[in-house]
C-alpha cells in the first residue's frame, strides 16, 4: 500500500514495512533478530530510554542467572566462551547489548505505547505514543510477562512508619544495614534479597505464605535445571518430578520443618501448570536453617512500626521489601483484542500460545523463560517471512515518516 493512501489527523504518522514489535527486552531482540534473519525489518518501540530495561533498571546488584548461561541464550548468537557458567546481570546486559549491535537493532526509545488498535477497514494495527502513530500489517507484544511490578494490597500499609520498597527498587542490603526487615514473598527474588540482607547484618523476615518448592541450584555438579531437561526427555513428568523432589530431600533435608512446606504437586509440572517457579537455592536455605533469616507466616495486618502475623506473634519492624513479583501490562493498551486473558497472558497455553489473528502475536509469555522467549521468536519471524512481500511496501525504507501537507 502506498503511503498516499494512508490519511491522518496526527502530525506524525509512521509506515512501518514490516512489523511492529513492542518492548525492547531479550523478547524483542530475539524476535527482531530472527526477522531480520529472514530478510524483514522490523521497528522496536521502548517506553525508557535503554534496551532491557527490567534488568538495567529494576534488578538487583548481586543478581546471577538462576539458569546456566546454555539455557538463557537468545537464537542466533551465543555467549562469549569466557562467561562464567552463571553470568551476573551486567554481563548478560553487556550480551543483550552486543546481541543488538551484532543484529544492527535499533529501538526507537522513550515511545511508551498508549494505545494498540486493528483497523479493521484498513487492514492495519494502528499503535499510538505520546508523540506519534504507528502503522503496519503486523503487531508483536515483547512486554512479557515482567512488565510492571506486583503491588498487593496489604492492611495497614499505609500506616506503616518506614520504607517500603518493591523489589524492582531494590539495589543492595547496605540500604539496610542493622535494620529489621520484613521480605514479603518467599520465590527466588524474596529469597536472595533475604540472603543480600544477612551480608549487611541486617535481620530479614521472611513472609511465606503459600506453599513453595525449594531446589538445589545443582545436584552432583550438574544444573538441577539441565538434569530434569535431560530426564522429561525420556522419562513421564511424574517420574521426574519424583527424582528431582528425592535428591532435593537428601541435599536440602526436610524443608517443611523450616516452615517451607512444599505443594503437594510436583515442581516441574506446578511450573508448567500456573507458572510458579521453584526456587533454586544459592545459600539462603542454609541461612534459615540457622536463624540468620526469620520465617513468618502470612501479614494478617501492618501497623505503624511493625506487623501482626496470622499465628499471632507482633514484630517490630524498620523497613517492608515486596518481593510480591511482576505481571503483564498488555491489558492496558491493547484495545479490543480476546485473545489475552485478564492478567495480560495468552489465552493459548504454551507451545501454541504465538500467535493470534489479523497479524498479532506474542513473544515472551510462556512461563518457561528464556527458552520459551527463543521457541517464539523463531516461530514468529518464521510465520511472518512467510508472508513478507518487499515488493508490496510502501517504500525501500522500512520506516517512513508521514506528514501532514
Amino acid at each position: 500500500m502506498g503511503s498516499s493512501k494512508l490519511h491522518q489527523n496526527d502530525a506524525n504518522c509512521v509506515w512501518v514495512d514490516g512489523p511492529i514489535i513492542v518492548g525492547a527486552g531479550p523478547s524483542g531482540l530475539a524476535t527482531s533478530a530472527c526477522l531480520t534473519q529472514q530478510g524483514v525489518p522490523s521497528l522496536i518501540l521502548e517506553k525508557s530510554d535503554c534496551l532491557a530495561s527490567l534488568w538495567q533498571l529494576r534488578t538487583y546488584d548481586r543478581l546471577k542467572l538462576h539458569l546456566p548461561k546454555q539455557f538463557c541464550e537468545l537464537p542466533l548468537l551465543g555467549f562469549p566462551h569466557n562467561f562464567p557458567k552463571y553470568p551476573n546481570k551486567h554481563q548478560f546486559i553487556s550480551y543483550l547489548e552486543s546481541y543488538a549491535g551484532h543484529f544492527s537493532i535499533q529501538p526507537r526509545f522513550n515511545q511508551a505505547v498508549q494505545s494498540a488498535d486493528y483497523d479493521h477497514i484498513l487492514g492495519f494495527w494502528r499503535v499510538k505514543t505520546q508523540d506519534s502513530e504507528y502503522i503496519s500489517r503486523w503487531l508483536i507484544t515483547a512486554t512479557g510477562e515482567n512488565a510492571e511490578p506486583v503491588i498487593p494490597d496489604i492492611p495497614g500499609i499505609n500506616k506503616f512508619n518506614g520504607s517500603v520498597v518493591h523489589t524492582s527498587s531494590y539495589k543492595s542490603g547496605s540500604e539496610f544495614k542493622n535494620q529489621r526487615v520484613l521480605v514479603i514473598g518467599c520465590g527466588n527474588s524474596g529469597m536472595e534479597v533475604s540472603l543480600d540482607l544477612c551480608r549487611y547484618n541486617a535481620i530479614p523476615h521472611m513472609v511465606v505464605r503459600n506453599t513453595v518448592h525449594v531446589l538445589p541450584r545443582e545436584m552432583f555438579g550438574f544444573s538441577t535445571f539441565g538434569i530434569a531437561m535431560a530426564l522429561i526427555k525420556w522419562f513421564p513428568l511424574w517420574l521426574v518430578d519424583k527424582f528431582l523432589l528425592l535428591v532435593a530431600n537428601f541435599i536440602l533435608g526436610n524443608t517443611d520443618q523450616v516452615g517451607l512446606r512444599r505443594p503437594k504437586t510436583g515442581p516441574i509440572e506446578l511450573k508448567n501448570v500456573t507458572g510458579k517457579t521453584p526456587v533454586l537455592d544459592v545459600g539462603a536455605l542454609s541461612q534459615i536453617k540457622s536463624g540468620e533469616i526469620k520465617v513468618m507466616e502470612g501479614v494478617k495486618e501492618i501497623t505503624g512500626n511493625g506487623a501482626k502475623f496470622m499465628d499471632g506473634q507482633e514484630k517490630e519492624i524498620d523497613s517492608i521489601i515486596l518481593a510480591t513479583g511482576y505481571k503483564s501490562n498488555v491489558p492496558t493498551w491493547l484495545k479490543g483484542c480476546d485473545f489475552f486473558n485478564e492478567d495480560g497472558m495468552p489465552k493459548t497455553p504454551f507451545p501454541n500460545g504465538w500467535k493470534a489473528e489479523k497479524g498479532l502475536y506474542t513473544v515472551g509469555f510462556t512461563r518457561r523463560g528464556l527458552l520459551g522467549t527463543a521457541s517464539d521468536a523463531v516461530k514468529i519471524a518464521r510465520d511472518i517471512a512467510r508472508q513478507w512481500r518487499p515488493n508490496d511496501s510502501c517504500s525501500n525504507s522500512h520506516v517512513i515518516l508521514l506528514k501532514e501537507t
